[in-house]
């Protein structure tokens, strides 16, 4: 039975050495600890998080910025162009014909525009050049050359020059969609407000499928961009481009009480200029496609009203016009109450 006693004894004695190598390395310094070579990486945030603003330097997002605004300005300036006008108005009741003055009394007017395409037709809002005896296009090179109005669309203010002197360096600009436009987007506008020839402003686009009335016309111009953009009397005419220096709309209006930019500037989509913009060349004109009635939707007040079945979904024709398309084809307007 010794052989017992004696494994009994070495195994207590390897319990004890066991014990005091633990005791031993939780005590040891921990600054004897090897290194890692392995370099932090940065935490990737959760899908869908977005990364705060502050966590990039700030000096190199401003150039980024800057550098992409100075590229687009640069890569559109070739291709607009300030347009100065002189508008005849013969002698009326309202403006006599004074001893000694002239037959006809003159007007000076000024907008934007842009190159369309390589055999000098310019682009530009109609009521710019309504009426224009003279024409002057101006590049941003200084270079002036003399024009003609080719064609024109009061309905969606839309103009199209010639340039009567050919020039061998014209730049067109590049065009958008106006269909994949979004609210936020970056919007920027070159044109001359006040007269300040190939200014530059920026924004974004505040809202898309506007509808507003063009100029003196009848009827409206629908899908309309709204920005935020500076626009300005002489911005008329305009590119307002995308981040990318691409033509998006046309600068035609701003609503506004004082006359100057309150913020809300609007633009005739680009997809609409590529429509009218090839007829007004061939033909001077656009024809539209009508039926010469004017109503609204047949909401639920209406339909109570003219004691129709409720649910009745439909349209309300009030006006038809007299020999309209509609017109001739027997459609009437509403006349009552009940229809």
């Amino acid at each position: 039975m010794c052989w017992r006693s004696d494994l009994k004894t070495w195994l207590r004695h390897v319990a004890l050495a066991l014990v005091l190598l633990l005791i031993a390395a939780c005590n040891s310094d921990s600054s004897a600890a090897p290194t890692s070579n392995l370099t932090p990486t940065a935490e990737i945030p959760p899908h869908g998080q977005i990364i705060a603003i502050d966590e990039i330097e700030a000096n190199k997002l401003v150039a980024a910025q800057e550098s992409v605004m100075i590229q687009i300005y640069q890569k559109a300036l070739p291709s607009v162009v300030n347009i100065k006008v002189i508008q005849g108005f013969e002698e009326t009741e309202t403006l006599p014909n004074f001893p000694g003055g002239p037959d006809n009394f003159l007007e000076r007017g000024e907008g934007s525009g842009f190159v369309w395409d390589n055999e000098g037709r310019i682009v530009t809002n109609q009521h710019v050049v309504a009426g224009a005896t003279n024409v002057t296009v101006i590049f941003a090179d200084r270079t002036q050359v003399l024009a003609k109005v080719l064609g024109g669309d009061v309905d969606s203010d839309l103009a199209v020059l010639e340039l009567l002197e050919p020039l061998e360096n014209l730049f067109p600009i590049e065009l958008g969609d106006s269909g994949e436009v979004q609210v936020g987007q970056t919007a920027i506008a070159i044109g001359a407000p006040f007269g300040q020839e190939f200014t530059m402003t920026t924004g974004i686009v505040s809202a898309v499928g506007r509808t507003i009335r063009s100029g003196s016309s009848q009827f409206t111009v629908p899908e309309v961009i709204q920005t935020d953009a500076p626009i300005n009397p002489g911005n008329s005419g305009g590119p307002l481009l995308d981040r990318r220096g691409r033509v998006m709309g046309i600068n035609t209006q701003i609503i506004s009480r004082s006359g100057s930019n309150a913020g809300v500037g609007l633009a005739v989509p680009i997809n609409i200029a590529k429509k009218v913009i090839p007829a007004l060349i061939e033909e001077g004109k656009y024809e539209y496609s009508w039926l010469g009635i004017s109503g609204g939707p047949l909401v639920p007040d209406l339909v109570k009203l003219m004691e129709l079945p409720a649910g009745t979904q439909g349209a309300l024709v009030i006006m038809v016009r007299e020999g309209g398309p509609a017109g001739k084809g027997g459609l009437v307007g509403s006349t009552g109450p009940k229809r």
